[in-house]
């Protein structure tokens, strides 16, 4: 792992799991994406996830016009690195995930590196009321449903987003297994270091938020890449703060937002964005790190340039 003095923070600040019944807090709209957003730089995230979302009911959303809605307002307001999810959700196709990356042509995509379960359907069942229709399905029906990455899915987005637009990756590792396939794909030539390894526990089908599944990654990481990586983690839900600090520790950087926790303690809804990003840069800096500016971010991470994405 290459280590730094300075910590990277990228925040998520609405993702694609979360519905707003979930919480009043929730950015959906483009104007409380954007608000959202430029707090979490504000408040030190070098690096915005970006998601996009339907303003009329919330839902998830593929469309490169939503996007644009709110990506420009981001970047004239601050200099943060741009990151827009390949991800989406689960019942989108490949070539809508790609929509919004391809038209942006940002810094920095998410890449989930394999198929996995990933079931919030437990999320459901503290809503007593649902706000809109699509919600309540949408959250059940992920017990049913696989996030979908094969190889030939991995390998169009690597040529057609990080090939084609010179857009580098965040690297999202649900398993030790998806180590392996971005090695196999490093090895290629397909992607070219420094990789940044986002290892994401606590989601029902992923790894499990023990510290040691954090310890063991890192350790085949090491035995992968060598220098040639950066690292960051986050857990999902009660477990965010725990182990973004336990990644800190350990040399890495971190990842908080609304995608990942809607929580800023125990029982308390956080009640935006940069609450969490305050947090969690408090706890850093008391551990004696600082925090990576966003020009740092991009120099740690070999980025083409806030001034080559398509917005």
């Amino acid at each position: 792992m290459r280590k730094h003095s300075k910590v990277i923070i990228t925040c998520a600040p609405t993702g694609s799991i979360h519905t707003p019944s979930m919480s009043p807090h929730l950015p959906i709209t483009p104007d409380q994406i954007a608000e959202a957003a430029i707090g979490a730089a504000e408040a030190g995230a070098s690096i915005l996830h970006l998601h996009a979302r339907d303003e009329k009911d919330g839902r998830p959303s593929p469309r490169a016009e939503d996007f644009m809605k709110f990506l420009p307002r981001i970047k004239q307001s601050t200099d943060a690195v741009i990151n827009i999810s390949t991800g989406g959700s689960a019942d989108m196709t490949l070539d809508q995930r790609l929509e919004g990356a391809k038209a942006a042509q940002p810094e920095v995509c998410s890449l989930n590196m394999g198929p996995l379960i990933f079931d919030f359907s437990a999320a459901g069942k503290r809503i007593e009321k649902w706000q809109h229709p699509w919600e309540k399905e949408y959250v059940e029906k992920s017990h049913g449903r696989i996030m979908y990455n094969d190889n030939a899915y991995l390998e169009r987005i690597m040529r057609e987003v990080g090939q084609e637009f010179g857009t580098r990756f965040e690297y999202e590792c649900y398993d030790i297994s998806h180590l392996y396939t971005l090695a196999h794909f490093a090895d290629r030539g397909l992607v070219q270091p420094p990789f940044l390894i986002q290892g994401v526990f606590g989601v029902l089908g992923g790894m499990g938020a023990d510290p040691r599944n954090l310890a063991h990654m890192v350790t085949i990481a090491d035995s992968l890449f060598g220098d040639d990586y950066l690292f960051s983690a986050f857990a999902a839900g009660r477990n965010q703060f725990p182990f973004c600090t336990q990644s800190a520790l350990m040399g890495g950087n971190v990842r908080v937002g609304l995608e990942d926790s809607l929580y800023i303690g125990k029982g308390e809804l956080a009640t935006s964005n940069a609450q969490q990003v305050a947090k969690i840069r408090m706890v850093i800096e008391a551990l004696g790190r600082e925090i990576a500016t966003p020009t740092e971010a991009r120099e740690m991470l070999s980025l083409k340039g806030g001034d080559r994405v398509n917005f």
